[in-house]
C-alpha cells in the first residue's frame, strides 16, 4: 500500500471522556503518545499519528476529544470530534461497563448511518463487567464488540488488532488503484507535465508520481514529455499509444495535438474516479450549463498552500467559467479539512483533484453536497467541460 498520507487508512478513536481512549491509542502504538489521567477532558482536540500496523500496513490514528465533552470550548471540541468522521475509513469506540448513556447511543448511531466501519472496545473490566443486554445492545450498534482491560491485559494489542481486521472492508485492504481496469502489461501511456509557475522546483505533483509507479507495477511503459515536445513524442513513436495523460490546465493544447483516436484524460479526473464518484461530478458540472446571474459557487481546496498570482482554483477556472457561461458568478474559496455547513447557498461546488485527502473525505462531502441538493464536481471534469472535451475526456471509463 502506498504510504501516502491520503492513501493511508484513517482509524478515528471515539468515546466519552476518560473512556480510556488515550491508553487504546498507547497500547497500540506501544508508546505513550497521548496524555493518560484521571482528570476529564485531557484530550483537547483531535491527535493524529502515522504508523505502520502490521499486517494492515501504514494507518493514522486519530486520537480525540470526548463526545461529551461541556462548556463552551467542550462544545467546540466535540464539533471537531464530529467532523474527524468525515475522514474515517474506521472508528473504534471506547466505552466502559457501565450503560451505555444517549450520548454514546446517538454516536454510535451516527457511525451506522455514515456506513463506517465500528469496533466497540468495552474497557475497565478489571472493576466490572456489562450486563447480558448490555452487550446486546453493543454488538447491535457495531460491527464488532470486545471486553477488555486495556490496563490489566497484556495481549490488548494483539486482541485489537486482530478485531480491527475483521471488520474492514475489501476496498479498504485492498483499494483501486488509479489505473484500475484501464491500463494492461506492455500498453504504453503517454505523460504530459507541464513545467509552469505551479511545478514545484525539482519535484512532480503527487498525482503525477502516484500515475508513474502504478504504470510500473503493471508492467506497462511510460513517456513523459512536455505540452510543447507531444507532438515529437508522438512522431517517434513506432505503435500508438494506450492513452494520453495530461495536467488539466494542458487539456486545450494537447486535445489539439492528440488525434481522435488516442484515449485521452487527465490526472485531475483519474482523481475523480480514485477517490470520489466519477458519474456523481460528471453528473454535477451539467449545472455549469443551467446558471443564472450573481449564483455562487464554492471552490473547495482539501489542502492548504500559497496561491500564486495565476492560481488554478482560484484564478483560472473562475475566469474559465466565466467565459464559458458568459455570467456575473460570485465565487467563494474554502481550504482543509472544514467544510461549510451551509452549503445550500451554493449553487455549484468545484472540488480539488484531492491528492492529499482521503476517498472517504471526499465521498462525506459528496454525500452532504447531495443531501443539500447541490451539484459537486471537481477541478479536472470542470475544466474539460468548459473546454468542451468532457466527453472525451471521459471516453475510456466503461463504468460510465
Amino acid at each position: 500500500m502506498n504510504s501516502v498520507k491520503a492513501n493511508k487508512i484513517h482509524i478515528g478513536i471515539f468515546g466519552k471522556r476518560n473512556s480510556g481512549k488515550s491508553t487504546l491509542m498507547n497500547t497500540i502504538l506501544n508508546q505513550d503518545f497521548s496524555i493518560v489521567s484521571d482528570i476529564l477532558g485531557t484530550t483537547t482536540d483531535v491527535n493524529q499519528k502515522s504508523i505502520e500496523l502490521n499486517p494492515i500496513g501504514p494507518v493514522i490514528f486519530l486520537d480525540t476529544a470526548g463526545i461529551d465533552d461541556e462548556n463552551e470550548l467542550g462544545i467546540k471540541r466535540v464539533e471537531k470530534t464530529y467532523k474527524a468522521l468525515d475522514r474515517c475509513d474506521v472508528a473504534i469506540f471506547v466505552c466502559d461497563f457501565e450503560r451505555l448513556n444517549e450520548i454514546e447511543i446517538i454516536f454510535l448511531k451516527t457511525l451506522k448511518t455514515r456506513k463506517i466501519p465500528t469496533l466497540l472496545i468495552t474497557n475497565k473490566t478489571d472493576i466490572d463487567k456489562p450486563n447480558d443486554q448490555e452487550i446486546k445492545l453493543r454488538e447491535e450498534l457495531s460491527d464488532k464488540a470486545i471486553i477488555i482491560s486495556l490496563k490489566e491485559n497484556n495481549d490488548a494489542r494483539e486482541i485489537i488488532k486482530k478485531a480491527l481486521i475483521e471488520i474492514l472492508p475489501d476496498e479498504i485492504i485492498a483499494p483501486k488503484d488509479i489505473l484500475q481496469n484501464l491500463v494492461k502489461p506492455k500498453d504504453h501511456i503517454i505523460l504530459v507535465i507541464p513545467i509552469d509557475k505551479e511545478a514545484p522546483k525539482d519535484r512532480l505533483i503527487l498525482p503525477q508520481v502516484q500515475t508513474i509507479r502504478n504504470i510500473l507495477d503493471k508492467d506497462a511503459t511510460l513517456s513523459i514529455t512536455s505540452v510543447e515536445n507531444l507532438d515529437t513524442t508522438l512522431k517517434n513513436l513506432n505503435n500508438k499509444p494506450k492513452m494520453v495523460i495530461t495536467d488539466s490546465q494542458a487539456f486545450k493544447k494537447v486535445s489539439e495535438i492528440v488525434p481522435d483516436e488516442i484515449n485521452l484524460t487527465s490526472f485531475s479526473i483519474l482523481f475523480a474516479r480514485l477517490k470520489g464518484d466519477l458519474k456523481a461530478f460528471i453528473k454535477g458540472a451539467s449545472k455549469l450549463d443551467d446558471l443564472n446571474e450573481n449564483d455562487k459557487i464554492l471552490i473547495c481546496e482539501s489542502c492548504t498552500h500559497h496561491a500564486i498570482e495565476d492560481d488554478i482554483g482560484r484564478v483560472k477556472i473562475p475566469n474559465l467559467i466565466k467565459k464559458y457561461t458568459n455570467k456575473n458568478l460570485i465565487f467563494e474559496f474554502y481550504s482543509g479539512y472544514d467544510f461549510p455547513e451551509n452549503i445550500e447557498k451554493y449553487s455549484l461546488i468545484i472540488h480539488c483533484g484531492a491528492c492529499m485527502t482521503n476517498r472517504r473525505e471526499i465521498l462525506t462531502r459528496i454525500m452532504k453536497a447531495e443531501d443539500k441538493n447541490v451539484p459537486i464536481t471537481n477541478y479536472g471534469i470542470t475544466i474539460s467541460k468548459c473546454l468542451g472535451i468532457l466527453q472525451r475526456a471521459t471516453k475510456i471509463f466503461e463504468e460510465i
